[in-house]
Order: C-alpha cells, then structure tokens, then sequence
C-alpha cells in the first residue's frame, strides 16, 4: 500500500471524525517519522508491511473515538512534547492561559524577592504539563539559572499518573533536584510543616459535572472519569465515602475540598491559580471568595472564563 492509497483509505475510515485530514496526517508523520515535506516525496512510494499494518491499526482505533493522542503517545503543549496515556487528561491549548500567568506571578516573585527560592506545587499534575512547561519556560526564554529556580512539587492521587509525570520530566530534562513528586489525595499526604507551604498553588482539578462526564465518555474520547469528574467525594462526610458521586452534579465538589486546603498551605501572599470550566467558573470564584481569597478570573484562548487567580489575604486569620 502506497501513502497516496492509505490516505484514501484512511479518510473514507475516519470522515465521521471532527478533523480527518488532521488526524491521517499525525498518523502518518507519526508511524512513518515523516514530515509533512518527507510524506509528499513519497506519496507514490509503497509503506513498509510493520508500518502498515501500525497504520491500519491506528485508524480502527481511531474510529472508535479513541484520542489521537492516546493513540500515538504523545501530545504538544506549550512548545514542548509531552508522553501521554489514558491514564492522564490530554493536555488542552485553553490550559496554556494558566501556564502564561503562572510564569508571569513567579517571575514576578522572585524579582520582588532575589534572595528567595520559591516552592510551587502543581496539584492534580496528571502528565505534568503545567508544572513542567512552567519549569522549562524559566530555563529556556528566561534563562533563570537551576541555583535560582523555584522548588516543585506536582502531587497527584493516580500512581499511573505520577509515573507519566516523572517520565515526562525526565524527558524534559528538568533538574532532578528541583521537581519532587507526591501521590496524594489533594493534600492529604502533606504535613503542615514549612517544608509543605507554597508561593504559588498551580492546579486543573477535576471540574466537570458528574452528568457530563458521563456523555463525554460515551463518545469514546477514554480520558480518565478520576481527572474529569469533579462531583466525587475527597473525605468521607454525610455518608458519602471517598470516590462516591456526591449528588451536587455542579463540578465543584473536589474545588470545595481544594481552597480550603490550598489556603493552609500557601505562604503569606500567596497565590492558586486553577483552571475551572466556562460553566462554573463564576461559582468556583464565590466558592474561593467564602475562603478569604482575592480572585480574579481569566478567559481562554475562545474567550471563555477559565481560571480562577486567587490571592492568600493576609488581614484574614483563621485562627
């Protein structure tokens, strides 16, 4: 089978897909390791039997709704190639508005204060594409020396998460002494010692209604309900154990959990950044309003609200 005759195949397979000339092409320039100038060259030319029998794989899995991304492993965010499995969300482009304003408050920190190292915590990492895009940026566009990175901590409950985390920084290449990783539930695991407090609190938990999870995986889509869901249960209350649904169908379940926590463990003046969903952004706002947080809300890529900046306010004690 020659590129020319697979890429006719392959779009009459996949012509109910949202973008199926997108994804005949990753799929090519994936399984090939061609450009797109290589894959031109050799329109006419036959496919190898290994990579043509990897190719027609690919498209029934494609066809079913699995992921592009899930498909060939690896997923672009912010400039930088991240490993990805359905055992993390996909990273998203609307998720790079967080990443942005993150570098702008830490940059901004750390000129505010020169002799200090900062911590940040990445919580619910999934893949550690915020975390670790974060950590890149300061290295390669704003040449900040390993001596003075801030500390990282991505924390995340999945295992299987944290393992693409760690395999991702170390593809990254991201100073070993400067990223830690944590399994954890929220921050259940983290003591309240200062080692555990943080600058700047950079999270995309689980925000999307209980209902809605359940249509988005019906399409095929295989993202995992842990990241997605945000009506579950962190602590056992009214009933409820860890991991049952909550019957709020709201998507703020996890984000009540959050703040709260987040608020005990942020240094004075401290900052969240979260992402939420463009249907709940304004009451995940009221929610870290009622904890004594500043907020401001920041639009996406399409103009939709989609993370909420929260600032630690000093004149409140909870004590």
């Amino acid at each position: 089978m020659t590129i020319e005759v697979f890429k006719k195949y392959a779009l009459n397979e996949l012509k109910n897909s949202p973008s199926p000339m997108l994804d005949v092409n990753v799929l090519l320039e994936h399984f090939l390791d061609f450009n797109k100038t290589q894959i031109l060259l050799n329109y006419k030319k036959e496919i190898l039997p290994e990579q043509e029998n990897l190719l027609l794989q690919a498209v029934q899995k494609r066809k079913t709704g699995l992921p592009i991304a899930y498909i060939t492993g690896k997923k672009d965010f912010f400039g930088y190639e991240f490993d990805v499995s359905p055992a993390v969300l996909i990273p998203k482009p609307d998720t790079e508005i967080l990443v942005e304003r993150g570098i702008e408050i830490i940059l901004e920190k750390m000129e505010n204060h020169p002799n200090l190292i900062l911590t940040v915590c990445d919580m619910c990492t999934g893949s550690g594409c915020i975390g670790l895009s974060v950590v890149r940026a300061l290295i390669d566009i704003y040449k900040i020396s390993s001596a003075n990175l801030p500390k990282f901590t991505l924390a995340d409950i999945s295992p299987a998460a944290l393992e693409i985390a760690m395999q991702n920084a170390k593809k990254l290449g991201i100073p070993s002494d400067k990223v830690r990783f944590v399994r954890s539930n929220l921050f259940e695991q983290f003591s309240n010692d200062g080692g555990w407090t943080f600058d700047v609190i950079l999270t995309n938990p689980p925000y999307v209604p209980h209902e809605m999870v359940e249509e988005l995986l019906r399409d095929g889509r295989n993202e995992p309900r842990l990241a997605l869901d945000g009506d579950v249960c962190t602590q056992k209350k009214d009933g409820f154990m860890p991991g049952d649904f909550s019957q709020t169908d709201d998507g703020l379940e996890i984000i009540r959990s959050l703040l709260p926590q987040c608020y005990n463990h942020l240094c004075p003046e401290g900052v969240i950044l979260m992402e939420t969903g463009e249907y709940n952004a304004l009451d995940a706002q009221k929610i870290a309003s009622s904890h004594h947080f500043k907020t401001t809300l920041h639009k996406d890529l399409e103009g939709q609200l989609r993370v909420v900046e929260c600032w630690k306010d000093r004149a409140f004690n909870p004590l």
